[in-house]
């Protein structure tokens, strides 16, 4: 019984192990870098894989909500042909989650 009040004691007077604070803190940090930090660098990649393939041709979606044609790419921007006329868009404002249905732009034309 006094063993015990006697570590109580010698932990509120300050006498811890320092590595265990450490232990903790490196811990906390693979955690936070296996739940937040890796799923995010891994959707980060899928999306500029799918920004770099993209070519003369393909349907897409602008994260506006654009729906429309590659008529031409360039390193950063991309010019889409909508139902109206044409419109020039920065490369990064293509949404890699959304898809199109080309059944739907087709029949619009």
């Amino acid at each position: 019984m006094t063993i015990l009040f006697t570590g109580i004691f010698a932990q509120a007077a300050g006498a811890t192990n320092d590595y265990s604070f450490l232990i903790l803190l490196g811990g906390m940090f693979i955690i936070f870098y296996l739940f937040m930090i890796r799923p995010q660098l891994k959707k980060q990649k899928e999306a500029n894989q799918f920004r770099s393939s993209i070519g003369v041709g393909d349907a897409v979606v602008t994260i506006g909500g654009l729906h429309g044609k590659v008529i031409s790419v360039n390193e950063t921007t991309v010019v889409l042909k909508l139902d109206d006329g044409k419109a020039r868009v920065d490369l990064t404002a293509i949404s890699p989650t959304s898809s199109t249905d080309e059944m739907q732009l087709q029949a619009k034309k």
